[in-house]
């Protein structure tokens, strides 16, 4: 049997949250990611790409 694998994008954080306001700074958090440079990954749902979107600026994705 194959096991059968879930795609997973890798999520980078690469800008500072200095200066970021604080539904940014909720949206990172949220996403696991806390210190610069942290990979985190999630499978790509709607609800993950969003939050991606939503904090562009600071994050880089990596499939």
């Amino acid at each position: 049997m194959a096991k059968t694998e879930t795609k997973k994008v890798q999520i980078k954080l690469v800008g500072s949250l200095i200066g970021a306001s604080p539904a940014q700074r909720k949206v990172v958090a949220a996403l696991g990611l806390r210190k610069m440079n942290q990979v985190v990954e999630h499978a790509p749902s709607a609800t993950i790409m969003g939050m991606v979107n939503k904090v562009s600026h600071l994050v880089k994705v990596v499939e």
